[in-house]
């Protein structure tokens, strides 16, 4: 049952980052300073290596979540989003922060792939809240 819990949370967090990037696809191009063609599609694009690799990811952000929820005693569908939220708000978008500002990317990039850390590991929380894990 634990890891069919963490694999929902990893999908749900997965398919949110599908809606997310797609919402945010044009300005997300922009400040990531992507070369696009002119009906605005990246140059360069077209591999499945990227979805491959976030699919994997999200596996192993719910699996950690999943491991810090059960240690702290975590348990409940609030208490554990709020603590997918922290660990977004507080862990990763800092870390995304630092990565962009070194490379001399626009604040915006950061705000977009801050967002969805942010909410992405929020929803994993809850998901694994709501499977009571913790």
């Amino acid at each position: 049952m634990e890891i069919f819990a963490v694999i929902v949370a990893a999908a749900v967090a997965w398919f949110w980052g599908a809606g997310w990037y797609m919402a945010w696809s044009r300005p997300w191009l922009r400040a990531a300073a992507i070369p696009c063609d002119a009906d605005g599609k990246p140059l360069h694009g077209g591999t499945p290596l990227p979805f491959i690799l976030s699919a994997l990811a999200m596996l192993l952000v719910a699996g950690m979540m999943r491991h810090m929820l059960v240690m702290s005693g975590v348990s409940g569908a609030i208490p554990a989003a709020a603590s997918g939220f922290g660990v977004g708000l507080f862990f990763v978008a800092p870390w995304v922060m630092i990565n962009n500002a070194y490379a001399g990317r626009r604040v915006m990039l950061t705000v977009i792939d801050g967002g969805y850390a942010v909410t992405g590991c929020t929803l994993i929380g809850l998901v694994l809240g709501l499977f009571g894990v913790g």
